[in-house]
């Protein structure tokens, strides 16, 4: 029983952090797939086959070599010198997408809260600071809570759309994108969100104890964020093209099933961007804590600070521009990826808790 809780914590987790403010919103999706029309549908398996694939392979590996943060993942895939340097530029990613995390939040108290851009900032700003001192558990228990509901919420709107005009758009609408356009973008949606993942699965894969345990955890999870994104697509492909003006086209759809729905999803929405936000900022601090001997509160607070500034230019243009960059860039990391083996087998005589967690006080997450 403990080892199926552990396996859908990892899922739900997996599952989350994925599900960031692009995914949540729609805008992702409408980026990378449903702006292809039908061939979208195929893209969809073929990301769902890669984010089981290799969302379990970061995690073995990172259990294996029993890594303190995706530094040690960059440095086992690459080498102690070119480890290093992509880690630096992992590091700069991550900080620009949590600010596109950071702008979606204020959005959704704009477009749907009726609340000023800031306080959507500021509230996810200081809830993410209060969390961060719990460690990975608190992202843990945070995703198995939000993860679910955002299941149910996505099959109730696809319920809805089951009774509407053209159900059957996701697999009939055209595009005049290229075919070879709509199948590079999953190739690109799948390295971007596994390179950004890696801040997250990392420490998740180092702190679990079995292996198997893992191995059902990514399968789950990925399997979860392929459906997540298939029926996201099946909604909004109903509404195309309309669907396109709005920053949140999903919380847009919602509002079509009533108030109580709609405040449910937006709120789901802000947990989602809230939930992946922590985590990255979690995985981030890790990193530099390796190089960096001040505070952690220090760190996570230049961090945070560094988001918010950027988070000044907006969700959707931060999202069309920077997200097809660096996900051009993240093939080069997912190709290594691809072709790396196993880690080096843990050895140690101290043994391993189920989920282990750093020390808040200390920052220190060496083990083994």
């Amino acid at each position: 029983m403990k080892r199926n809780i552990q396996v859908f914590q990892i899922a739900f987790t997996y599952i989350g952090t994925i599900v960031g403010a692009g995914f949540a919103t729609g805008q992702e999706i409408l980026q990378f797939f449903t702006q292809y029309g039908r061939w979208a549908t195929i893209t969809i398996m073929l990301s769902t086959l890669i984010f089981v694939w290799l969302g379990t392979k970061i995690m073995l590996i990172a259990h294996d070599i029993s890594a303190r943060s995706y530094e040690d993942l960059n440095k086992h895939l690459f080498g102690a010198h070119a480890g290093k340097w992509i880690s630096i530029f992992t590091l700069i990613v991550l900080i620009c997408v949590n600010s596109v995390m950071l702008a979606g939040a204020g959005s959704v108290f704009v477009e749907h809260l009726h609340l000023h851009y800031q306080t959507g900032l500021l509230i996810t700003l200081i809830g993410t600071y209060i969390l961060l001192n719990k460690g990975i558990k608190a992202i843990l228990h945070m995703n198995t809570i939000v993860v679910p509901l955002m299941i149910t919420i996505s099959l109730l709107l696809v319920h809805s759309t089951l009774s509407m005009p053209n159900p059957q758009s996701f697999i009939t609408n055209t595009t005049d994108h290229s075919v070879l356009r709509a199948w590079i973008s999953p190739l690109l949606y799948t390295s971007f969100n596994l390179t950004m993942a890696q801040a997250v699965l990392v420490p998740l894969g180092s702190q679990t104890f079995s292996r198997k345990t893992i191995r059902w955890g990514g399968v789950l999870g990925g399997i979860g964020v392929g459906f997540m994104l298939m029926a996201a697509h099946f909604v909004m492909s109903a509404q195309m093209p309309g669907i396109q003006q709005f920053e949140i086209p999903m919380g847009s759809i919602a509002y079509r099933l009533g108030a109580l729905v709609e405040i449910i999803y937006i709120l789901l929405i802000f947990m989602e961007i809230f939930s992946t936000f922590v985590a990255d900022i979690y995985g981030v601090s890790l990193q530099i804590r390796q190089h960096v001997q001040i505070s952690p509160k220090l760190i996570t607070l230049f961090i945070m600070l560094t988001c918010f500034l950027i988070s000044q230019f907006g969700f959707s243009s931060l999202l069309s521009v920077l997200y097809p960059i660096f996900g051009m860039l993240s093939l080069m990391w997912v190709s290594k990826l691809i072709m790396s083996g196993r880690g080096r087998p843990f050895r140690s005589s101290r043994p391993r808790s189920s989920f282990r967690h750093s020390d808040s006080k200390s920052g220190d997450t060496r083990h083994g």
